[in-house]
């Protein structure tokens, strides 16, 4: 089969984002002004690439993220496997290491490949990576979408990336992110490889 081009990026700035309230798949909320420019910005550099599909978390922020290539009139397809983790009762909250020791607890257990602790009323990244398998076996079984836009969030990208290179999840912290940040990855038919390692060029 020719290379299938995969091009996943993390949603745009929310409101949330800048004042560090936490995010998951039961906070729906929009992009804000800035959100909104780095996904034109994101179309300008990108919008001459014919994608055969583009395919989005079922929150609206990914999907204001892409907007541009919607307006094309291009394929697409909403997932809730693609959804950010579950943070439980702390979603909508204000969190940081250094006030939430649950939290830092929790990451530092993920550090230590106990990858099945979860917050409160939250999702492990196991569950995340389980339910992530699903969108994994669709996306293989469509050989005929050889260039594909994918937009979802930053931890459950973190776990998408540990999946699709062979990565134990103890290393997703290794995958950085930031909004509107791209991930450019190659499927071969055997194995992914990254070619785009947190790309923010254009954004600049």
């Amino acid at each position: 089969m020719s290379v299938k081009k995969i091009y996943l990026i993390r949603h745009g700035q929310t409101d949330f984002n800048v004042q560090g309230i936490v995010q998951g798949s039961g906070v729906d909320s929009s992009l804000n002004a800035a959100g909104h420019d780095q996904a034109s910005r994101f179309f300008a550099a990108y919008k001459h690439l014919t994608f055969d599909k583009v395919y989005t978390s079922t929150l609206q922020r990914t999907q204001q993220s892409v907007q541009g290539f919607l307006d094309l009139g291009l394929p697409h397809e909403a997932h809730s496997s693609l959804n950010e983790i579950s943070w439980g009762v702390r979603e909508g909250t204000r969190i940081t290491p250094e006030e939430d020791a649950e939290y830092q607890g929790v990451l530092h257990q993920w550090e230590q490949g106990e990858t099945h602790a979860r917050l409160s009323g939250g999702e492990s990244p196991d569950e995340v990576a389980a339910r992530q398998r699903v969108f994994i076996k669709l996306m293989l079984s469509r050989p005929e979408e050889e260039n594909i836009l994918v937009c979802m969030h930053g931890r459950a990208m973190r776990v998408l990336l540990c999946q699709l290179l062979n990565y134990s999840l103890s290393c997703m912290d290794a995958f950085e992110h930031r909004n509107l940040c791209l991930y450019k990855v190659h499927y071969t038919g055997s194995m992914f490889s990254v070619r785009n390692f947190l790309d923010t060029t254009h954004l600049s």
